[in-house]
């Protein structure tokens, strides 16, 4: 108990505005920046307005909570996030045999799959291992056709899409880390004033600010685990955990890999009946918590990640409301929000997939069946894709150590 009391003392000394501020600013940015995305990826593959409102409750609580654990225990800035490239994943995926509960089961599984891969080093090895090259390729293809979203939603209608295109652009400009935040208050005010909501629509959002909980009773297929389980892993580990352990050793961090990604995968699995896909490492508000504007002394700045957990907690409180609002929303006008949130997040794992030439060719290969988001045998694109490009990888190295 002593002890306990002087680490709080010693904590609370850390403390400082600076932190404050920024780790509000990080969870203001993490959430608006790609609930968007949440919600789109988790109605793709069958959940209901109100699965949806539970499981991005579910996600923002779990990310909240597991980044104030890390970061009070390790005294490191853990920023913590959900999956926004595998919720762009679940987009591309859509409903699988057995419904949403089906995807609540692989999501079990994927949370299982990260404890492993956190607990037994060689798994971890194993996806470490995946070349980056096709790791980014799937990635981008992945989010191919949600980045063609805005571009729908000016054909759409104009007067709707347009606005929320030019805030983000004219925004961007001077500020890129405000840019999204900037074309969702352009969502909600077109919302407001271009769309003609049915009476009594806002009395529902009102009564949504009581939190949504829906529990869900998974089910476990074949289907499931290598259409969504599998894939989400593998974009998961590969596009935020290990990015996310990046960022904070080029921060002159030491983190613990495997016990942060076994940390993120048990919260992963507390997210999951609830609705929730994945929760992991941060690597772009990792980044925020973990640089110097998080603080001038880097022993201080896992305060800035610990506060910005908090942030997520309240925002996932809200979440009933926030997916009533953008529920009044025609689809097109959220997906176009979510896809201008993706186009960084695409440009960068397009530019990493093609820039090696001797792999560029396997890169194309995983690219374009990942992005024709044809299934076969019930199986996504994307899992195909990753076996594509790995063949076309492995034949060319074949081929080019038998001409040495």
């Amino acid at each position: 108990m002593r002890n306990l009391r002087s680490r709080s003392r010693v904590m609370l000394k850390d403390f400082s505005v600076q932190s404050l501020f920024m780790g509000l600013l990080t969870a203001f940015v993490g959430f608006t920046s790609s609930f968007a995305v949440v919600l789109h990826g988790l109605q793709a593959v069958g959940a209901t307005d109100a699965q949806a409102a539970s499981g991005l409750m579910a996600l923002s609580i779990s990310m909240g909570l597991c980044a104030v654990m890390l970061s009070a225990v390790t005294r490191l800035p853990v920023s913590i996030a959900w999956s926004t490239p595998g919720a762009a994943l679940l987009a591309s995926i859509g409903t699988i045999d057995g419904g949403f509960n089906a995807a609540v089961g692989a999501f079990i599984l994927c949370g299982v799959l990260i404890v492993v891969a956190g607990l037994f080093k060689p798994l971890g090895r194993a996806v470490a291992a995946i070349p980056a090259p096709l790791a980014n390729a799937m990635l981008s293809g992945v989010l191919l056709g949600l980045c063609f979203a805005p571009v729908k939603a000016v054909a759409f209608n104009p007067l709707l899409g347009l606005p929320i295109i030019l805030t983000w652009i004219v925004v961007g400009a001077f500020k890129r880390l405000w840019a999204v935040p900037a074309a969702l208050v352009a969502f909600a005010l077109v919302l407001a004033f271009g769309v003609d909501i049915p009476v009594g629509a806002l009395s529902s959002v009102e009564q949504s600010l009581v939190p949504v909980i829906d529990i869900v009773h998974p089910v476990f297929n074949l289907a499931g685990f290598v259409s969504i389980a599998l894939p989400l892993f593998i974009v998961t580990m590969a596009s935020q955990n290990i990015p996310g352990i990046a960022v904070l050793k080029v921060n002159h961090y030491d983190p613990m890999p495997g016990l942060l990604f076994a940390v993120t995968g048990v919260f992963s699995l507390l997210a999951a009946p609830f609705g929730g896909h994945a929760v992991n490492l941060a690597a772009i508000t990792a980044a925020m918590c973990a640089g110097q504007d998080a603080h001038a002394d880097p022993s201080r700045r896992y305060w800035a990640a610990l506060i910005s957990g908090v942030g997520y907690v309240i925002f996932g409180l809200l979440a009933g409301a926030v997916t009533a609002f953008v529920a009044l929303a025609p689809p097109i006008l959220i997906e176009a929000v979510a896809g201008l949130a993706l186009v960084g997040a695409f440009s960068s794992s397009a530019m990493a997939a093609f820039q090696a030439p001797e792999s560029r060719e396997a890169a194309a290969i995983t690219f374009l069946v990942t992005a024709s988001g044809v299934s076969f045998g019930g199986i996504s694109g994307a899992f195909w894709g990753l076996i594509a490009g790995g063949l076309m990888l492995a034949l060319s190295r074949i081929v080019q150590a038998r001409k040495k």
